[in-house]
């Protein structure tokens, strides 16, 4: 075997070993939701679609399905307006304060998020948000705009911003401007930013675990409820479920990207 050979076969096994790991969760849920038995196990004795009649049949599960889409809507609505505003006059400014507010902007991704869920829950507490939509629309927000940041700013490091000058010097103001040129331009990211902020609603737990309730609870904290409670397969599915719409999503802004690269 050459001596070359030998790093990248090594290589090659440690990120196959990783990559086994990351998946490995799902190769066992995705089985254990088509079971036919009345609890979780692995291998499943039979396989039946039960459990996913369970939850598409049980009223509490669909009002927290609803509520969870409708926060992850709004909350990809509300960051990606908000994150590409962000990213637009960070991107515009050279001064040392917009390098210090760019590391504000991200602090939702460095603060664990235990603290960021005690620290909302406190200020909610004294607002009268807890357990409300806009307050759940509002955590989310915070959570998921450092995404669309992140991802515009990366976009509008290829753009040129004399373009949007011109535009202006032509007439235009600057929104006109923005929206005319410079939008169009960076529209992949943006979009890749809006579907991960729908991503971070969707899949949050942790705050929500502090700020939801009632009739307002989500998918994932109601399903931290009834793993105390009872632990079956309906779980499971929803986990499938939860787990094939973020890869739809994912899939989605990829394809997305790649056609916007592809472009004329």
């Amino acid at each position: 075997m050459p001596a070359s050979l030998a790093p990248r076969l090594a290589l090659g096994l440690l990120v196959g070993l990783v990559l086994l790991f990351l998946v490995l969760p799902i190769l066992i849920v995705v089985p254990m939701s088509f079971s036919n038995a009345r609890f979780l196990t692995f291998p499943p004795p039979g396989y039946s679609l039960r459990w996913y009649e369970a939850f598409f049949g049980n009223p509490a599960w669909m009002q927290a399905a609803r509520v969870s889409l409708g926060v992850a809507l709004a909350t990809a609505l509300g960051a990606t307006l908000i994150g590409t505003a962000a990213a637009y006059a960070l991107s515009m400014s050279g001064s040392r304060l917009a390098r210090s507010l760019t590391v504000i902007l991200l602090l939702p991704l460095v603060v664990p998020i235990v603290i960021t869920g005690i620290g909302v829950f406190f200020v909610f507490a004294k607002t009268g948000l807890l357990a409300t939509l806009p307050g759940l629309v509002l955590a989310n927000v915070m959570l998921a705009t450092p995404y669309v940041v992140t991802a515009v700013l990366a976009g509008l490091r290829g753009f040129d911003p004399t373009q949007e000058m011109v535009a202006r010097s032509l007439g235009m103001n600057r929104l006109r401007a923005f929206l005319a040129v410079t939008l169009p331009q960076i529209r992949p990211s943006v979009v890749s930013g809006a579907l991960f902020a729908f991503i971070s609603a969707l899949d949050e737990t942790v705050v929500a675990i502090f700020i939801a309730g009632g009739q307002n609870q989500t998918l994932t904290k109601r399903m931290f409820t009834a793993l105390r409670d009872e632990i079956d397969p309906t779980i499971a599915a929803i986990s499938s479920l939860l787990t094939a719409a973020s890869l739809i999503v994912v899939v989605a802004a990829s394809l997305s990207a790649r056609k916007a690269r592809n472009a004329p």
